[in-house]
């Protein structure tokens, strides 16, 4: 009787014993269980940390679908929402010894990390060798100047059938016209023929290419001759220096005001590495260097710089969400993370420069061959020169978070009780 009087009593402590009193989370005296339990994929539950710990959390944060019973844990703790609105912690970068051996993290959340930055010195070295090499080839051999640049002659030939280039330049070559350069204007019947300067004046030259371009059964017709002088070819050449030049400062001074100044001095030298080393490989086998190909490194310019946009934009967004990670870690991060991107569009670009390779013709040869290694060494240094070099400047999280102006700071002021100066 007194048994039943004990369990019958309110105010009983057996922790055993179930009280309606008590939330419904409680069963069998303890408190169940509110999350689930690590999956052994390296997710756990939010860990309920005071703050003393919240600078020192070890456990990965998990997102929990059902909000509807989402309650604050303690008045010395954060709320459950704090941790659904951070992207990322540092907790959820895990590490083993794996990725230890490797020098860096092995996954952020459920993403897999490539070390780029482990090669980052090796490439530093090729990068120089590069450039050393290009500069001087530049030097020692110098450009195999075109006829844009070093003048000459240029005439428009229509035939009455269609002609191959082959036989136009073997026929000029035949009557003494060296180094020509024969190119379609439209059809196979209309051509654009260059060729070195000549000392014969325009009316002896006229009637020399008439019969040089004359072909059996097939009579070629000049509709125009044009002289370039020198001088003319030199301002040429001058002009593209400059717009060379001004293309590069301009994109230095649009990501120095879209991103940020140590980006932009990354993405300026890796301009300038790229076009270096393809003005280097021209000048150390010789091809010829014209307008076309001279477009070709501007277009580069520009398809290289959208590439490292991109990898930039993925930084900025890394630094700003990411928290207690290195910047070399958030760099990791942010060219796994674009590398699809930057393999689909490789991969595109590089079909139509190989298709303009073999299928344009001689007119599109030179800019295809300058395009294609410029896609190779744009490529190469928007994973590594654009990113490294701002690492290598102290690149960190301060310089993408904005900062509250100390005039527009909240003043503190602290409240005394006037009792607490009575004796």
């Amino acid at each position: 009787m007194s048994n039943n009087n004990s369990n019958e009593n309110p105010n009983n402590n057996n922790p055993n014993t179930p009280d309606s009193s008590k939330p419904a989370y409680y069963e069998g005296g303890r408190p169940r269980r509110r999350g689930p339990r690590r999956d052994g994929k390296g997710n756990a539950p939010t860990r309920r940390r005071t703050g003393t710990e919240a600078d020192e959390s070890s456990t990965a944060l998990t997102h929990s679908q059902d909000t509807a019973h989402k309650e604050p844990i303690s008045s010395n703790g954060y709320d459950a929402e704090v941790a659904d609105n951070e992207a990322y912690d540092a907790s959820l970068f895990e590490e083993d010894d794996a990725a230890l051996a490797e020098g860096g993290i092995k996954a952020v959340g459920d993403k897999r990390i490539i070390p780029f930055m482990k090669i980052e010195k090796p490439m530093a070295i090729l990068s120089i060798i590069l450039v050393l090499v290009s500069i001087g080839a530049l030097f020692i051999n110098g450009l195999n100047l075109g006829l844009d640049f070093t003048g000459g002659v240029s005439a428009d030939v229509e035939y009455e059938q269609p002609v191959e280039q082959v036989e136009v330049i073997s026929s000029l070559e035949n009557a003494g016209f060296d180094d020509a350069v024969v190119q379609y204007l439209g059809g196979t019947t209309e051509l654009l023929v260059r060729l070195p300067p000549q000392s014969d004046n325009v009316e002896g030259l006229n009637d020399s290419l008439k019969q040089a371009l004359d072909l059996p059964n097939n009579e070629a017709t000049i509709s125009s001759v044009n002289i370039i002088g020198s001088q003319v070819g030199s301002e040429v050449y001058v002009s593209s220096l400059i717009a060379i030049a001004t293309a590069l400062g301009m994109m230095m001074l649009y990501v120095g005001v879209r991103f940020q100044f140590k980006l932009a001095i990354g993405a300026l030298l890796a301009l300038v590495h790229d076009a270096i080393v393809t003005l280097g490989v021209f000048a150390l086998f010789q091809f010829p260097f014209d307008l076309t190909v001279l477009a070709a490194i501007l277009a580069l310019i520009g398809y290289s710089l959208n590439d490292t946009i991109v990898v930039y934009d993925r930084i900025r967004e890394n630094f700003r969400r990411v928290r207690d990670a290195s910047p070399v870690q958030i760099v990791n991060l942010s060219l796994t993370e674009t590398l699809r991107r930057t393999i689909m569009t490789i991969s595109t670009v590089l079909v139509v420069v190989l298709a303009m390779l073999f299928l344009g013709g001689a007119g599109l040869f030179w800019f295809s061959v300058a395009f294609f290694i410029g896609l190779i060494a744009g490529t190469y240094s928007s994973t590594y020169i654009s990113s490294s070099i701002p690492l290598a400047m102290g690149l960190s999280r301060d310089d993408f978070v904005v900062k509250i102006k100390p005039e527009f700071q909240e003043e503190v002021v602290s409240f005394n009780d006037p009792k607490s100066f009575e004796d």
